[in-house]
């Protein structure tokens, strides 16, 4: 039985963390921490909890925190995790952080989408904890860069036509629609139920902070640099992301039923990705409070569109975060997640 700890547990992701690894056969949750008032029991916090989960909660001690877990979940604020990843790597822990701090291998880029970094010596250690694309290296490695919850979504719905060169690069245009739940449980003027409730609004247009992570991931597919336009929403809604992605076919004619079942070749042995049939196309409650994603596909003349679906709490961060610890461990991929 491993020893599991979650950093960050009030917030949304660690709770998400919390209830995933409750069910998760080969895990104990050994220690819970958070940004806190006082220490109180997690049950207290959350009172679904209340005879699942009665650790104390109190704020981090990274040498109490050591001693307590073999596996961390880092579910903190970006700009955060800098400031704890060094002490547990040194300690040899098996570190998962789910925040943007470790995403980006061009420290130039982190520094102009969030701010200096303070932990370049790490950054090179860390892989892209994107199963589907990466699962050799995740097996390997104690330091996982969890993704973002919109590049989850764009990345597995454009890796097969790039991995293909079917595609303009240049022409990928993505619009994804997102729950509140992805800005975090801190709380903010945009986010206050009247704002939000009957509402729909487009925000940060081509100037979002995951767009860097897409570039940087969907120019290793095409073997190439491209940089894409990104238009993501806000939903009156909980949970879940939709992103419609717009591309151009480059040189050829081609089916729906033939992309469809390209899709569905590059996806065969994937657990967690569904690609629909032709002419089906998904829904966020199709993956509300699961770890999949399904893609759905439409052809018209020389365009294709892709439609993509996850959960932003599972698939698109506690989920994924779980999978990979699944990877590292040896344990079954599906263990906990289904």
């Amino acid at each position: 039985m491993v020893k599991v700890a979650v950093v960050g547990a009030t917030g949304y992701a660690g709770e998400e963390l919390i209830k995933i690894l409750l069910r998760h056969p080969d895990c104990k949750i050994s220690h819970v921490c958070a940004k806190v008032d006082k220490a109180q029991k997690f049950s207290e916090f959350f009172p679904w909890a209340v005879g699942c989960l009665d650790l104390v909660c109190d704020n981090l001690d990274i040498n109490v925190l050591k001693k307590e877990a073999d596996v961390i979940f880092l579910a903190l604020p970006h700009k955060t995790s800098m400031d704890v990843v060094p002490e547990l790597i040194k300690a040899n822990k098996i570190v998962i952080d789910l925040s943007a701090d470790y995403r980006l291998s061009d420290v130039a880029e982190y520094q102009k989408w969030y701010s200096a970094h303070k932990d370049i010596e790490n950054l090179k250690k860390a892989v892209y904890g994107l199963p589907e694309l990466y699962r050799d290296k995740i097996k390997k490695a104690k330091f996982i860069a969890n993704p973002g919850c919109y590049p989850t979504s764009v990345i597995l719905g454009l890796a097969p036509l790039l991995k293909n060169k079917l595609i303009d690069i240049s022409s990928i245009i993505i619009d994804s629609k997102s729950g509140t739940t992805g800005a975090g449980r801190n709380p903010s003027m945009g986010l206050h139920f009247c704002e939000v409730n009957e509402n729909f609004k487009a925000y940060k247009i081509n100037k979002h902070q995951h767009m860097p992570e897409m570039d940087q991931e969907l120019s290793k597919l095409a073997g190439k640099k491209l940089n894409v336009v990104f238009v993501p929403h806000l939903l009156p809604v909980n949970r879940g992301i939709l992103s419609t992605i717009y591309t151009v076919v480059e040189g050829r004619q081609v089916t729906s039923s033939q992309i469809v079942d390209m899709y569905k070749k590059f996806y065969k042995d994937e657990k967690f990705v569904r690609v629909k049939n032709d002419g089906e196309f998904p829904q966020i409650k199709d993956v509300q409070h699961m770890n999949f994603c399904d893609i759905g596909i439409s052809v018209d003349s020389n365009r294709i569109i892709i439609v993509s679906a996850i959960d932003n709490l599972v698939k698109g961060a506690a989920g994924q975060a779980v999978q990979n610890m699944n990877i590292i461990s040896g344990f079954k991929e599906t263990a906990g997640l289904l």
